[in-house]
């Protein structure tokens, strides 16, 4: 699919209130989006709060994006300071919830009600990401504490430490699962990003990726995988997005290992941290930052550079009133994001074609 500059616009569809601090981050339940199950999403804050919401079936279905968005649940009272980050399992029933307070919270959805049915504990103090792998068989978390902790899921909601990972030098502020295969990627305030994997029930750093190797300059804040998993980008405090590839034509080691190598970098477009980046399904990069705007990217079929190249599509300006910490692509047929930020709200968009047809 190709598109071009001025071919976008970016509608917003509602703002929607109710948290009193600000928002970190975002998370959609994959397996909301269709016909038969609305879209819906979590939100977690520094109010120490999770909000679950709904999107209301609209009338008409040609007018679904524009259908409004109910807070359904408040997940409170359960942790003691900031909740930093959230993340669906593949089925949508159980929601893991990462917490300042060193803590991460499993919360089953029972008939419509959430219920917190584990409490991980183990990391020294905030707890800053917490990611599900492709099968929800395994969770990952990671914290300021350096550490990257590996969790399997046991009957009955249990929650077992198979590994402690203490390969990063700083801060670790994300962690990421692989969407189709177990190996897991961590980035961090070292300004590295490390690729873990398991060889025989021992997880092990299989790749620093550095800037000895092209990697980022200064703290690495997020990462995301297009839809095959066969690219990864990266966003940096060095004010870059930077485009990974795994390189399949050479196989590591015996296990099969594909190690990942810099593509291209993205630079010129930001001039204050960025925060978040997501990669849709369509292959549209979206990047929330600092000054308060969201970027899209796309890959510039027309470029007669060496190699890809990516060009801006379209740029937000005043997306938010303050910092963007979170930017996340909807699951399903309509192309929503939702963005997150310091200014306490979570903002729905429509990123819409201008072209005749069916908007796409």
């Amino acid at each position: 699919m190709e598109f071009h500059e001025g071919a976008c616009e970016l509608k917003l569809l509602q703002t929607l209130d109710g948290h009193t601090d600000r928002v970190w981050s975002l998370a959609w339940n994959p397996a909301t989006g269709t016909a038969e199950t609305p879209l819906v999403f979590a939100s977690c804050s520094g109010d120490k709060t999770v909000r679950i919401w709904e999107q209301n079936p609209s009338p008409s279905s040609s007018s679904s994006s524009y259908s409004s968005w109910n807070c359904k649940a408040v997940l409170e009272d359960t942790h003691t300071r900031t909740v930093r980050s959230c993340s669906w399992s593949p089925s949508g029933k159980l929601l893991a919830v990462a917490s300042f307070d060193a803590t991460t919270s499993i919360w089953e959805n029972v008939g419509g009600d959430f219920e917190c049915v584990s409490t991980l504990e183990g990391h020294e103090n905030e707890v800053k990401s917490v990611s599900w792998n492709a099968a929800g068989t395994l969770l990952a978390t990671c914290g300021r504490d350096k550490s990257v902790w590996i969790w399997e899921a046991q009957p009955g909601n249990e929650f077992e430490c198979v590994s402690v990972l203490q390969g990063h030098s700083q801060d670790v502020k994300m962690v990421l699962w692989h969407p189709t295969l177990d190996v897991l990627f961590s980035c961090s305030y070292d300004n590295t990003v490390k690729v873990w994997a398991d060889d025989d029930d021992d997880w092990q750093c299989v790749q620093t990726l550095g800037e000895p190797n092209n990697g980022h300059s200064s703290t690495v804040w997020a990462l995301s995988f297009n839809k095959t998993g066969d690219k990864m980008v990266t966003c940096s405090d060095d004010l870059t997005l930077k485009i990974w590839e795994m390189d399949s034509t050479s196989m590591q080691s015996a296990d099969g290992y594909a190690p990942w190598r810099h593509l291209c970098t993205i630079t010129g477009y930001h001039d204050r941290t960025i925060f978040s980046v997501h990669w849709s399904s369509e292959g549209i990069i979206a990047s929330g930052a600092a000054d308060d705007a969201i970027r899209f990217f796309v890959e510039d079929k027309d470029g007669l550079v060496d190699g890809p190249s990516y060009k801006l599509l379209l740029k937000e300006e005043k997306a938010h009133g303050m910092d963007i910490n979170s930017v996340q692509w909807s699951p399903g047929e309509k192309r929503l994001l939702a963005s997150a930020s310091d200014d306490g709200t979570v903002k729905i968009w429509e990123l819409a074609s201008l072209c005749t047809g069916n908007g796409y």
